[in-house]
């Protein structure tokens, strides 16, 4: 790819966002009835292509029961606080009532406490009783210390979620986690990520994952950018990564990895953009965050925000527009592509004539200067 000189001792690439590119329309359109969006990943097939991002603000044990049986998968935060308190929800309530220049201090101290293995276990049979797929979260800093509670508790699917998380991560304070090794020796699918280039993706694939996560996560409540000066443009991020998939299959004679876009996608057309480039699903917090059964009450925020030391997110205000049913599947009342997600990624692989996920990663698409 051609490089941009930003000055004589440094060029990059250029990078495109969502919101810089659009679907073509092919020759041929569609009923929108008759399009497929069921996404399977190892054992576990979903009728969305919909994973809920692991947050306090939207997943609990009873909106992760909702989401499953409305097609979706929901993953719980294993480092929130339905694992280090008994019953959240007054702390809940108080962060929704927080003013905003309180509100990180607050986050700060409210997850001091620690976690409990014993509510992990709890929590995780509570959503495998309802008899839906069961996903949960932790940090590669916390998998070594907490993860045999979760196995034995019976998840389906493991989640390592950090920032960036890396197969070769350096480190002369503790012994890293191996995540091959790890990964070789569990029993469920294991998710992984973030990660933003193609070698950074092969480099995870390579350790046994069934899915990598592509971007950072939290894009609307994320400060990463301005703490860190890390950015990821995602439709970039999205086809660098769906490369190293198709070469990853080449390399080991076959062997899928899922591609799971994260992050940086507050509405329907984002979704269906992020599948256009070749991810296989995507994990979403923000549209759900507006639902009137979501636990942040119309806030939102992420691990991030309550990070004790450099805190990169912060909670912000969305308030509510409609139930978790609305907003996946509709009736929508608005026309700014927050309710009814699904259906306008049916509507959407229908105008462009595509019948199923896989085939729509082929749609056309073209460099559009965003909108304002």
């Amino acid at each position: 790819m051609t490089q941009v000189e930003i000055g004589r001792g440094k060029s990059g690439r250029r990078a495109y966002s969502l919101d810089e590119i659009g679907i073509v329309p092919s020759r041929r359109t569609r009923d929108p009835e008759e399009v497929s969006i069921s996404w399977q990943i190892d054992a576990y097939r979903f009728d969305l292509p919909m994973v809920v991002s692991p947050m306090d603000s939207v997943v609990s044990p009873r909106t992760a029961i909702q989401i499953g049986r409305l097609g979706g998968l929901a993953v719980l935060d294993l480092e929130g606080l339905w694992t280090r308190y008994e019953d959240p929800t007054p702390l809940l309530e108080e962060v929704a009532s927080l003013d905003s220049d309180a509100a990180t201090r607050r986050l700060q101290e409210i997850y001091t406490a620690p976690i409990d293995d014993e509510l992990i276990g709890r929590r995780i049979e509570e959503i495998r009783a309802a008899g839906v797929t069961t996903a949960v979260r932790l940090s590669p800093q916390k998998t070594a210390r907490h993860h045999k509670a979760v196995i034995d508790a019976g998840v389906d699917i493991f989640v390592i979620r950090g920032t960036t998380v890396s197969a070769e991560h350096v480190s002369g304070r503790a012994e890293p986690l191996n995540l091959k090794q790890f990964i070789y020796e569990l029993d469920v699918p294991v998710i992984v990520g973030g990660c933003a280039t193609y070698t950074a993706a092969l480099h995870l694939m390579r350790t046994g994952a069934a899915g990598v996560l592509v971007g950072f996560g939290g894009g609307a409540s994320h400060t990463t950018r301005n703490v860190l000066g890390v950015v990821v443009p995602m439709a970039t991020a999205i086809s660098d990564v769906a490369a190293a998939r198709r070469d990853y299959m080449d390399e080991s004679g076959g062997r899928y990895v899922h591609v799971i876009a994260d992050g940086g996608m507050g509405g329907s057309g984002d979704i269906a953009k992020a599948i256009a480039c070749g991810a296989d699903a995507v994990m979403v917090g923000s549209p759900l965050a507006r639902a009137t059964e979501a636990p942040g009450r119309g806030f939102h925020w992420g691990s991030e925000a309550h990070h004790p030391e450099l805190p990169r997110g912060k909670r912000v205000e969305f308030g509510t527009i409609g139930t978790m049913q609305e907003i996946l599947h509709g009736p929508s009342s608005l026309a700014d592509g927050s309710m009814n997600l699904m259906g306008a990624l049916r509507r959407t692989m229908a105008t462009a004539g595509y019948s199923d996920l896989k085939e729509f990663q082929r749609v056309e698409v073209v460099v559009a200067p965003p909108q304002r």
